[in-house]
């Protein structure tokens, strides 16, 4: 099955389980029960693969709990981060779903004694609390025990009619690909924006490899506004896994999304000691801190969100903020959000970040932040794309890249607001390596790359002429829009209608004749 014909398959189960079950659940709400039950399935089926060593004549799941010894138990914990004894795998709960009368207390127990066996262990903190959202004693699943018993079999039933093999085989991402769809299909009837939780994965895809450009490892690669965490799983699945030597750090102030980041780095196998993802407040709680620098950054931040800014004195003194002399606006948080990645990068990395267009023609605050940012020849790139790519929002973003070992005191603007495909509601960037016919993703890069000036695309411009133009960062600024409508060469036109008019003249001439005539023989 292609990837296409697997995209197609995934979403028309995913449809079939939100008929089931909608009637009860909000769509938004509903996301949480489908991604958790992928969730569930995937650990299931590869703590049973690790039980198994590919060795034939073992089948986990048919094992008795009570075969079980403290010893593999302890063993199994400390490499996987927890433990699922056979009675409480994915396959085992789904045989009988239909049939247990105490499916959704089985269930709440099960994912409690998954979190809990991490307890004690260096997992713990990345294990607890995972299945916290997937509540199945919810009134929101019905008012009855059979209410919810009924659509949690459905949805159970419904993940494990995914005929794709082993999850970590199949041709797409699972977990992403279900998650757009959802978010596709129901953000917007729920008020809430996609953006906030998801990059759509062709942007992603681009901004995880402007951030590793022509690095060839990078220590670990962070994102301080990580969402459900696609950013930073297009880094790997971009580049062999062994290049990222340290892992996966992010930091998350929503607890939904913070978990399903956690799930997110299990299902691309990722195990608990190569990641680290943190909740709270990037702005005004960081962490990392003492794990900094990052050779590559991903991010894309909250737009134009609200923070406390000026009203707290001490922020100015914290080395994020104060080599920039100003902070960012209490209504407008986006700088903020680019001086902490700044602060977190190596010398020698990148980051790459979506940011709301504003911030780069804006007076205040804003334009001092672009003075020290120009000034100290920390911006490589600003590519301004097309609209409609995101989620919730028909804005059309920039993404800046920060360098701190650039070789010149140029930076480049490219303009990539044409570089679209129109699919369904959205845009996206193809993806193409195709060298006669590369895809936008590519086209973007080699630009990015070799920082050629094009007509019309893109434009390296010197320091000085930034300055002169008041640190107006704007892609528009610095790179000509193509006048695409028709040229008129005045000259000729005036030649061609001259001969036009003598030509009428002739014939009104010669009509005036024939009439004349007409008259004439009638006399």
């Amino acid at each position: 099955m292609t990837s296409t014909q697997q995209r197609a398959e995934l979403q028309r189960q995913i449809w079939q389980i939100a008929n089931e079950v909608r009637g009860s659940v909000d769509g938004w709400d509903f996301k949480q029960y489908v991604l958790g039950t992928l969730f569930y399935r995937f650990i299931s089926e590869n703590f049973s693969s690790y039980i198994e060593g590919g060795d034939e004549n073992v089948h986990y799941a048919e094992l008795d709990d009570n075969v079980i010894t403290a010893e593999i138990k302890d063993d199994a914990i400390k490499t996987k981060g927890y433990f699922i004894y056979p009675s409480q795998l994915f396959a085992n709960v789904t045989e009988n779903a239909h049939n247990n009368p105490n499916l959704n207390t089985d269930l709440a127990a099960i994912f409690s004694a998954i979190e809990s066996s991490a307890n004690g262990y260096p997992s713990e903190p990345d294990i607890k609390g995972l299945f916290a959202d997937f509540d199945t004693t919810s009134n929101r699943l019905g008012n009855t025990v059979v209410d919810k018993n009924t659509r949690l079999a459905a949805v159970l039933k419904g993940v494990a009619g995914l005929g794709f093999g082993k999850f970590q085989d199949n041709q797409i991402d699972l977990f992403g690909d279900a998650y757009e769809f959802l978010i596709s299909n129901y953000a917007a009837n729920a008020g809430k924006s996609g953006g906030e939780f998801f990059t759509p994965q062709s942007v992603s895809k681009l901004i995880a490899q402007l951030a590793m450009h022509k690095q060839d490892k990078v220590n670990k690669i962070y994102d301080p506004a990580c969402g459900s965490g696609s950013l930073l799983l297009q880094a790997k699945k971009h580049f062999d896994a062994h290049i990222i030597e340290d892992g996966f750090w992010g930091q998350e102030i929503n607890h939904t999304t913070y978990n399903l980041a956690r799930m997110n780095m299990f299902l691309h196998n990722i195990n608990y000691d190569k990641f680290n993802m943190a909740l709270g407040n990037t702005l005004l709680a960081p962490h990392f801190g003492d794990d900094k620098p990052f050779d590559a950054i991903v991010s894309n931040p909250p737009y134009s969100v609200k923070w406390i800014g000026k009203d707290d004195p001490t922020l100015i003194n914290d080395e994020r903020f104060a080599p920039a002399g100003v902070l960012a606006p209490k209504s407008k948080a986006d700088f903020a959000f680019v001086l902490h990645a700044l602060s977190y990068l190596s010398s020698k990395g990148r980051a790459a970040i979506v940011c709301f267009p504003g911030i780069f023609y804006r007076g205040g605050a804003e334009q001092k932040i672009r003075k020290y940012l120009v000034d100290n020849n920390y911006i490589e790139t600003i590519i301004s794309l097309a609209p409609n790519l995101f989620f919730g929002t028909s804005i059309a973003v920039n993404i800046l890249v920060l360098s701190k070992h650039k070789t010149d005191t140029r930076t480049q603007f490219i303009d990539a607001s044409g570089l679209f495909k129109k699919e369904t509601n959205n845009n996206v960037l193809t993806d193409d390596d195709d060298v006669k016919s590369p895809g936008h993703i590519q086209q973007i890069m080699a630009m990015f790359d070799n920082k050629d000036d094009v007509d019309y695309l893109s434009q390296s411009i010197e320091h000085d002429a930034i300055a002169k133009n008041d640190y107006n960062l704007s892609v528009s600024a610095y790179v000509e829009a193509e006048d695409t409508r028709e040229v008129i060469d005045i000259t000729q036109l005036n030649s061609e209608l001259k001969i036009t008019v003598t030509k009428i003249d002739q014939l009104r001439n010669e009509i005036d004749a024939i009439v004349a005539e007409i008259e004439g023989a009638k006399a």
